[in-house]
């Protein structure tokens, strides 16, 4: 068949005419045939080169490109001839803007160097009529060796494209060289920012979105080109330039705004406190600020951009507005004390997670000692302690752990809110005693002078008999016994025998503190303080060994630093500034001191704290804002694992397990949202939940089978979600095939119960759970018999858990090629 098809193939170049589609048909079988001999192959390919100068035809043209590129990837050998083909004049020169992108992706994917298109074909394809083309080459620009200043040039010259789309992908194309370039040149730097800044205006929205991001990048760089004396002036200018678009018609630019906003670390505090009034202040009237010499803004530019954030109509501008908002409360009190003002307002929000993320920006406040609540506050504040998600009352309850309140009264509201919250939700006990424990900490003599006024109710009732049975008798003597250990200085006063009484109550106070010691040392600190007349600090060692609030307190506190506000960054031997601040403007390296991450590579902290990120987002998920969820895993987490970079060994691995983890989690939210109890299936439902699943099996399957070298406790935590995953199904009858479902769940508990035997790691209390429920099911008399409501319950109970990432997982990617199926 070989020589006969060679025959084929001389006879027709003999006539001076293209091999036809069955010639080529022939020509791909000697290809994929590893008995082909070289001589073959190497006359085929002299038989395509000539054939190339006997036609332009699209369909010939296509056909050849195919055949080039499947013998450069099986005959390795003869790549570089297969590839100075695919670099020729007759394909490129095609009139099919298809052909011409297909040929460009070839060859990047068959040659390891970046040398495949020199800057003159570059640049003479972009302007080439096809806009297809134009468009693939501006957005994948970055994967040819093409010189900065000329890939500056073609960026620069198509942001006045005519085809947005297009000025959208020469605005990105900006954005990536201001990354990863090297400009030194100021007067580069100021022609790039001003473009940017024009574009503001354009009349696309996506553009001037892009826009947004690359007047942040470019601004980072012009502030950093500046000298010394004006650092500050061009921060404030960058500044106030991303203030004027929060109240841009598109919500999507005004998000985009806000974003860039969070991530400027360096800006007067005057500035600071404009976007917060919309009335211009009188400091900032006639404050002209003038970044470049053809250029100037004013500062009243920036009146009330944060109030107009935290007023609009779309609650994902609200939220981003509050969570910019914490970034700069770091740096100033008196930004952060106006502020509050306007973040108590939120907590009246319609929306669950603008509330909550309201709380979380006090919370940020309070772990710098910038969260100052007055008594006007109190009643907005405390009145999320009954708010009905339990999630928003939690967030409540961390703040008050950390809250510094300067008097009585106010202490007298904040106890008085924890027992009403302790009463309407009985579920949170846990938590509401361990803050309560916490406060009396933080305020040891006002917790003396409260015991002293409600001693009566903790004595003995008439006849003798005690009160113990009420909650609200507990969580007083739970505040009770905090008071020794506090951190304030000659506290004293609680009765001895205040703590015989918390004895009785031993088992559910030890629940509740077991953050801070287990039950032997509660019950032995408790003795002791129950035998002494009179308390001393000096009689418990036990305080030293206490922890600070986990998780709550940072490591340094804000308050110790003057006004890092108006401190520049780039001073030299200035150590006060905060390590973050310096992180976000400038880009520097820097560690995340929250995150005990030291024993792992610089990746692997990056990827754990994208994890980090996802668990925290699931939150949302329970709370029903599924939209919100999924397109914060799409625009933080998946972007940021974009930017990682596969170059160390293993990273390549990591990166690909990270974005098939969020995949995993990006499906599981969809299916989640159809259990929700305001979502009814329809048949339209059913149809769509079932597709779903199906895509979530697919997933969970893949991130098994193709991942090796993942820690048994990374696997069960992989397995856990398959599980979940199963529980879905069973969940809704109207898609469960009972019976495969259960044989599945049953196999997936079965290998849980492998890895726990075969190494120090347990379960968690869901998947423990789990298998009581199949030990129940499999004993009763009706175990074939499907219980959807068991299962949803089961499923209630679920909560994410961090994934943590320990060493560099393999992934085993393999591709199934069909012979005979890569032409038409």
């Amino acid at each position: 068949m070989e020589q006969h098809v060679m025959n084929s193939i001389e006879q027709s170049l003999n006539n001076n005419q293209p091999l036809s589609s069955q010639t080529l048909a022939s020509l791909r079988s000697l290809i994929i045939n590893p008995t082909t001999s070289d001589s073959s192959l190497s006359s085929l390919l002299d038989a395509l080169t000539r054939s190339l100068r006997l036609t332009r035809d699209s369909v010939f043209l296509h056909h050849c490109l195919k055949l080039l590129t499947d013998l450069s990837a099986r005959r390795p050998h003869l790549s570089p001839f297969a590839v100075d083909l695919l670099r020729s004049d007759s394909l490129f020169s095609s009139a099919s803007p298809r052909l011409v992108g297909e040929s460009l992706s070839a060859l990047l994917s068959l040659t390891s160097s970046q040398n495949d298109i020199d800057a003159a074909r570059f640049v003479s394809l972009c302007l080439g009529p096809s806009v297809p083309v134009r468009l693939w080459l501006l957005k994948n620009a970055e994967k040819f060796a093409i010189r900065e200043s000329v890939l500056l040039a073609v960026f620069l010259g198509f942001t006045r494209d005519p085809f947005p789309y297009v000025r959208k992908a020469a605005v990105d194309g900006l954005v990536k060289l201001c990354k990863n370039g090297d400009f030194n040149d100021r007067d580069v730097i100021e022609g790039c920012y001003c473009r940017a800044v024009e574009l503001l205006r354009d009349a696309e929205d996506n553009v001037r979105s892009a826009a947004v991001r690359a007047v942040y990048d470019w601004g980072k760089l012009l502030v950093i080109s500046s000298e010394e004396r004006n650092k500050q002036d061009s921060s404030d200018a960058v500044f106030i330039q991303l203030c004027c678009m929060v109240r841009d018609m598109s919500m999507e630019v005004r998000l985009e705004a806000f974003e860039a906003l969070g991530k400027i670390g360096l800006v007067s505090e005057d500035i600071l406190l404009q976007t917060l009034f919309k009335k211009v202040l009188g400091i900032n009237k006639d404050k002209i600020y003038k970044p470049i010499k053809v250029f100037e803004i004013s500062a009243s530019a920036a009146a009330g951009a944060f109030v107009h954030g935290l007023e609009d109509e779309f609650s994902e501008v609200r939220m981003s507005a509050c969570y910019s908002l914490h970034t700069f409360t770091v740096f100033s009190s008196q930004f952060a004390g106006e502020a509050l003002n306007l973040l108590m307002d939120m907590l009246n929000d319609d929306s669950k997670i603008v509330r909550l993320q309201a709380l979380n920006t006090m919370h940020h406040m309070a772990t710098c000692n910038h969260l100052k609540v007055e008594e006007i506050h109190m009643h907005s504040f405390l009145s999320t302690l009954f708010d009905s998600c339990s999630v928003i009352r939690s967030a409540t309850r961390k703040i008050l752990k950390l809250a510094k309140l300067m008097k009585l009264e106010l202490f007298k509201l904040c106890i008085d809110g924890l027992l009403g919250n302790l009463e309407t939700y009985p579920q949170d006990e846990v938590d509401v005693f361990s803050v309560l424990f916490h406060i009396g900490r933080n305020h040891g003599k006002f917790t003396v002078l409260m015991i002293e006024e409600v001693s009566t109710e903790l004595e003995p009732a008439f006849g003798g008999k005690l009160g113990f049975d009420s909650t609200r008798v507990a969580a007083f003597l739970v505040l009770a016994i905090s008071a020794p250990l506090s951190n304030e200085s000659d506290v004293c006063g609680v009765p001895s025998r205040i703590f015989s009484y918390a004895v009785t109550w031993l088992g559910r106070i030890s629940y509740a503190l077991s953050d801070v010691m287990n039950r032997e040392t509660l019950l032995a600190y408790l003795s002791k303080c129950s035998r002494s007349s009179t308390i001393s600090l000096a009689d418990f060692k036990i305080k030293e060994a206490l922890p600070t609030v986990k998780g709550d307190m940072p490591s340094h506190l804000c308050s110790e630093v003057g006004s890092p506000v108006s401190m520049p960054l780039w001073q030299k031997g200035v150590e006060t500034f905060d390590h973050h601040h310096q992180k976000l403007f400038l880009g520097k390296s820097g560690t995340h001191l929250e995150y005990g991450l030291r024993e792992c590579d610089e990746l692997r902290q990056s990827v754990n704290l994208v994890f980090r990120k996802v668990k925290d987002l699931w939150s949302l998920v329970q709370l029903g804002c599924t939209n919100e969820a999924l397109k914060a895993i799409s625009r933080a987490c998946k972007e940021e694992v974009a930017s990682f970079t596969t170059d160390s060994p293993g990273s390549a691995g990591a990166v690909a397990f990270t974005l098939q983890y969020l995949r995993v989690i990006k499906l599981l939210a969809a299916v989640w949202e159809h259990l929700m109890p305001t979502k009814k299936l329809n048949c339209y439902g059913v149809g769509k939940l079932e597709l779903l699943l199906g895509k979530l099996d697919r997933r969970l399957r893949e991130i098994r089978n193709k991942f090796i070298g993942l820690s048994k406790a990374e696997e069960l935590q992989i397995l856990e979600l398959i599980v979940v995953a199963c529980l879905l199904r069973l969940s809704k009858i109207e898609i469960c095939c009972y019976d495969t479902a259960m044989k599945k769940l049953s196999s997936i508990i079965s290998h849980v119960e492998i890895l726990r035997k075969g190494g120090p790691i347990e379960p968690s209390h869901f998947i423990i759970e789990v298998k009581k429920l199949l030990n129940d099911i499999g004993s009763s008399s009706g175990g074939s018999t499907c219980k959807p409501l068991l299962f949803k319950k089961l499923i209630d109970s679920f909560s994410l858990h961090q994934f943590v990432l320990g060493g560099s997982p393999r992934h085993i990617n393999a591709e199934l090629e069909v012979p005979g199926c890569g032409l038409g």
